[in-house]
């Protein structure tokens, strides 16, 4: 049982250790798309500290890319939804920034010394052995991010772990013997599953009205932005030996093959004109950016007209931030490489968030009202079959024997014995994450017939995982948090 939930509880309990790692921005995985508007903007606020897109991003690629590896590598969205990745990835943050609420009211804070001590064991920012800050500024820039928000994420999780260091995490000789008790004790139960995909439900027009108009405040529609766009392509130019020579020298460092190695003038030819063609370009479109500000326009370039929201659009990310932060009293931006392209871009029109009408909302509203009464028919369902259902019977099992569960997937055998096993009650029903519930008896116990016995690392384990678990219960209580997003 200890060492399961050592192995298991990163995808089962969501600890501060946990938490501690859900700001920081370290192992550049890819994380999946999910926009929320501005980058800056805050997706939720617990007490003062604000929880933002890209520490949303972060948490929820880090799990992703967790539960892809239990499932080697056949892992999707569909699942991701089944198994609630953003509401844990969520409840990480909330955790973690309840932690760093206690650190701030208490005045702890982080030297530049200590930030540049963690900064100098990050192995990936390392060139010869040894931290580089040339490296440092270019492994983070390939992974579109800034050194000040890397920084910013690492003194979060240096102060989080300050908080952690001062909870006592070495179990008694008490706690040793109950533990170890604990370990041994196995149930051979009877179990049945019931899926909210063989519950049918057909509500009425009347009913899906009557739940939208209690919630239509939270079926809004998206903020629009009507742009004005200038197109300033890269053209191949004609340029001199001297020019070449030059912006080569210059910029020895741009050029360089896959493995790092400089290269010579004459290999690195084609790539300095197509910097030199680059560069032109990027010249003219500030020249147009200035005279798009002043009102004029120049020869051959005509703004286009688009609209675009956070679902329908064609850039990326940092773009459509950069667009959705404009402003009618501050409506232009500079030049953006886009493409094979420059483009120079003016907001000239921004219409709010609103409440969508229910014809429009209607398709969101049946599918969630849908799923809230299957939930709630799936639960009378196993209300009414616990008493006398006839289940699956296992062997005689421990938090371990995950396997064991076999009309179960793995990660929900996991959280199936993770809340059975802390139940006081012998015959009852479990509600998983992936929507799912099991019915359960237990039909026997016994102490199994071993030597297993928790070791002093496990035990402090345990002990620290209760604690954190503890004081985040505490500190819910005194730092409100405010959830800005529908749907998390």
């Amino acid at each position: 049982m200890i060492s399961w939930m050592q192995r298991h509880r990163k995808y089962l309990v969501v600890t501060i250790w946990i938490s501690t790692i859900a700001f920081v921005g370290a192992g550049f995985v890819g994380w999946g798309q999910y926009s929320y508007g501005d980058k800056a903007s805050a997706i939720a606020r617990v007490g003062s500290i604000p929880i933002t897109e890209r520490n949303f991003q972060q948490a929820y690629g880090r799990l992703y890319a967790q539960y892809n590896q239990l499932f080697q590598g056949n892992f999707d969205d569909t699942r991701a939804k089944e198994f609630g990745l953003q509401q844990q990835a969520l409840r990480s943050l909330i955790d973690a920034a309840l932690i760093l609420n206690l650190a701030k009211s208490l005045d702890l804070s982080v030297s530049d010394r200590e930030l540049f001590d963690l900064l100098k064991t990050q192995s990936y920012f390392f060139k010869d052995g040894s931290f580089d800050k040339e490296t440092y500024a270019n492994v983070l820039r390939q992974n579109s991010m800034s050194i000040q928000e890397y920084e910013e994420d690492m003194r979060q999780s240096l102060l989080i772990q300050k908080i952690i260091n001062l909870l006592s995490t070495k179990p008694t000789s008490l706690e040793n013997t109950a533990l170890d008790v604990g370990a041994k004790i196995a149930d051979r139960i009877s179990y049945s599953v019931l899926d909210p995909l063989y519950i049918t439900v057909a509500p009425s027009e009347e009913e899906i009205k009557k739940y939208w108009e209690e919630r239509q405040f939270t079926y809004m529609t998206l903020p629009t932005y009507t742009l004005e766009v200038l197109t300033i392509p890269i053209a191949k130019g004609a340029h001199t030996d001297e020019e070449i020579a030059e912006h080569h020298e210059t910029n020895k460092l741009s050029f360089a093959d896959s493995e790092g190695k400089l290269l010579a003038l004459d290999q690195a030819k084609a790539a300095v004109m197509s910097a030199l063609d680059d560069k032109a370009a990027n010249k003219a479109a500030l020249k147009a950016y200035i005279e798009f500000k002043k009102g004029n326009t120049l020869e051959g370039l005509n703004a286009s007209r688009i609209q675009i929201d956070e679902q329908n659009h064609s850039f990326d990310t940092a773009l459509y931030e950069e667009l959705s932060a404009l402003t009618l009293q501050d409506p232009y931006l500079k030049p953006r490489k886009v493409g094979d392209t420059y483009q120079v871009f003016k907001l000239s029109a921004y219409e709010a968030s609103k409440p969508k009408s229910f014809e429009d909302a209607r398709t969101e509203v049946l599918a969630e009202y849908t799923a809230q009464q299957k939930q709630y028919k799936l639960l009378q369902e196993a209300q009414s079959k616990l008493a006398n259902f006839e289940g699956k019977t296992t062997d005689f099992l421990t938090q371990d024997d995950i396997s064991k569960i076999e009309l179960l997937e793995t990660p929900e055998a996991s959280d199936f014995l993770a809340k059975m096993f802390v139940s006081k009650n012998k015959r009852g029903f479990v509600e998983l994450a992936s929507g799912k519930v099991v019915l359960y008896a237990i039909l026997e116990q016994k102490m199994l017939d071993n030597n297993i016995t928790v070791s002093g690392q496990d035990a402090a384990g345990i002990k620290s995982m209760l604690l954190d678990r503890g004081l985040v219960q505490t500190l819910e209580k005194k730092f409100p948090t405010e959830i800005y997003v529908k749907g998390l």
